[in-house]
């Protein structure tokens, strides 16, 4: 059996001193040895990377930061420390480790307090209601609307309004009570 060999997939293993001469050329600036070491490891790089970031697009950031530290110092690996595509594979390995560690925060988010002076989702539903209270006063024909915000947000009573508008004091409860139960139709639905 040939040692360069690849016994699962049948297809020869680049020796070290192959590895050697491509990264001999790439010292020497040559963009075509760096496309061929590029096919060989990416996709040995990627994988580990991939693995342990479990995203495509930080693994492919990792891929490339490597593939870059190599065209700028090929001389970065040494031979004796074991096979290009081993180191490659801790160089990935590492390199994800430490962009997980700068991704991630020192406390979950969940278990993160922030202080607030309110309750955020009560707000949130106090401002949705707002909304639909002014677009259901909206609607209102107009002598029940102004009858109605004369009594809740002038603070008026039904003898105070009548007085002011004119209209019978029977009339100003008709009015507010109309629009009251219009109201109401409008939140049930």
């Amino acid at each position: 059996m040939n040692s360069g060999m690849n016994e699962s997939t049948g297809v020869a293993r680049p020796t070290p001193e192959e590895d050697g001469e491509l990264l001999a050329r790439v010292l020497r600036g040559d963009e075509r040895a760096m496309a061929v070491l590029f096919d060989r490891y990416s996709k040995i790089v990627y994988s580990v990377s991939l693995r342990v970031l479990r995203d495509t697009a930080s693994a492919e950031d990792v891929m490339q930061e490597i593939f870059m530290q190599i065209w700028r110092n090929p001389s970065s690996f040494v031979s004796t420390k074991g096979s290009l595509g081993g180191w490659l594979a801790v160089v990935a390995r590492n390199r994800s480790i430490d962009t997980l560690r700068r991704k991630r925060p020192s406390e979950q988010v969940e278990e993160m307090n922030l202080a607030s002076a309110c309750n955020l989702a009560d707000e949130a539903e106090r401002s949705i209601l707002m909304e639909r209270a002014r677009a259901a006063v909206k609607v209102l024909p107009t002598e029940q609307r102004k009858t109605l915000e004369m009594a809740f947000f002038d603070g008026l009573t039904h003898s105070e309004i009548a007085e002011m508008t004119g209209d019978p004091l029977g009339t100003v409860k008709t009015r507010i009570r109309s629009a009251l139960l219009t109201l109401r139709k409008a939140f049930q639905a």
